[in-house]
């Protein structure tokens, strides 16, 4: 472990801005938003400014984190402790509404991101950050560090026409950017033009995964229960577009996958031909209790990550699509919409980012040459994400 790391909530809390003292002030948060020692955000920022907390705004999964899947509506309430309204922003209403805005200074963002695009905590960011703009509200990120590290990215650019709720700007799966530092970049590159300001994490390096930085691990999501979950997310999320189980319904979601038609002993063999580095795919059964294939015996695998440096999720997700698509083709199926509040395009090309990703695995066109074809808007995306950096 290289040493402490101090959340940006602990250092606001410690040092705010003298702004602060005077402020109305909103949060957006849920349960990973929480000090070293356990404690939540709400309570912590209500009692360091009395008076000063007007509002909570919560992201997908509720300001609780009870709920399990996609379009899974969270309700607003008033918190029963604070005796403060919580506006939701996820379900048929996704922008924060004006009129829980207009009386704010302020507006405090605490979010465990997990470094992936299609993570939704970013577009709700982009959004909070565009309506602070027509409400003349300041945006403050309490910075977490990227807990599958901040030097690697992978992926495509998302396309302008692929941008819905999981990929509102042009961005590869894998971003390596920590929220504050995507906030920066988005509001740079976007024309965003909000009043913008990120406090950073102390002692975070970008090289660091989560389990080095000291910092208690909360789910940031129901379904990503571990790290382990967290580093082949990039990759497994595709599943999502499938009709693949993902794991959803078991105790390892993501790592697992399956369906009832696979046969991993003739996956195997196909393989054996195409590296995956990083990262070794053990058979295994499993029921869902919930979600695809509920009840159902699923033959699958679970993907055991063995050097993360190596490991490149969203290739090895694309190769095994590729792979089952070619060998299933009556039983495999990408799945339609609606998802993620979209009733038109397919979720693969939503998640994907790039229709052209899906139309090639169809084509059996091999995911080296996908790659290959992505690469120099990546390195050209790599070279101008430093200027957004915020850690060495």
């Amino acid at each position: 472990m290289r040493g402490k790391v101090i959340s940006g909530l602990e250092v606001f809390l410690q040092d705010p801005p003298a702004w602060v003292a005077t402020a109305s002030l909103g949060l957006l948060c849920h349960p990973p938003s929480i000090d070293r020692a356990y404690r939540p955000a709400p309570e912590l920022v209500a009692r360091r400014f009395p008076g000063r907390l007007q509002v909570l705004f919560s992201p997908q999964h509720g300001l609780k984190g009870e709920k399990q899947d996609n379009m899974v509506s969270s309700p607003d309430f008033e918190d029963p402790r604070l005796k403060l309204p919580v506006v939701s922003l996820y379900g048929p209403r996704l922008d924060p509404p004006l009129q829980a805005l207009e009386n704010l200074d302020g507006l405090l963002v605490d979010l465990q991101d997990v470094g992936t695009r299609v993570y939704t905590y970013g577009a709700t960011l982009a959004k909070v950050m565009a309506a602070s703009v027509k409400a003349g509200v300041k945006v403050v990120v309490l910075d977490r560090p990227n807990p599958i590290g901040g030097v690697q990215a992978e992926g495509n650019m998302l396309r302008p026409e692929c941008a819905s709720f999981v990929g509102p700007y042009p961005l590869p799966m894998r971003h390596g950017f920590t929220l504050g530092e995507l906030a920066r970049y988005y509001n740079f590159t976007q024309g965003l033009g909000c009043d913008l300001e990120v406090i950073p994490a102390r002692g975070w390096q970008r090289g660091d995964y989560f389990d080095a930085t000291g910092l208690p691990w909360v789910m940031p999501s129901p379904n990503l229960p571990t790290l382990d979950g967290a580093l082949v997310y990039p990759g497994q999320v595709l599943l999502e577009g499938t009709n693949l189980s993902e794991g959803r319904g078991t105790t390892r979601p993501f790592e697992l996958f399956g369906a009832p038609f696979l046969e991993p002993r003739r996956l195997l063999p196909e393989l054996q031909g195409i590296p995956l580095l990083g990262v070794i795919l053990r058979e295994v059964a499993f029921e869902p209790t919930f979600h695809k294939w509920a009840g159902e015996p699923c033959s699958g695998f679970q993907l055991h990550v063995t050097d993360r440096l190596a490991f490149k999720p969203y290739y090895t997700t694309l190769v095994l699509l590729s792979m089952i698509r070619r060998l299933y083709p009556d039983q495999f199926a990408w799945r339609q919409p609606p998802y993620e509040y979209e009733t038109e395009r397919l979720p693969i090309d939503l998640l994907t980012g790039d229709a052209a990703i899906r139309e090639g695995i169809d084509a059996g066109q091999p995911i080296a040459d996908l790659e290959a074809a992505w690469q120099s808007d990546l390195d050209d995306y790599l070279a101008v994400g430093r200027d957004f950096w915020l850690y060495s």
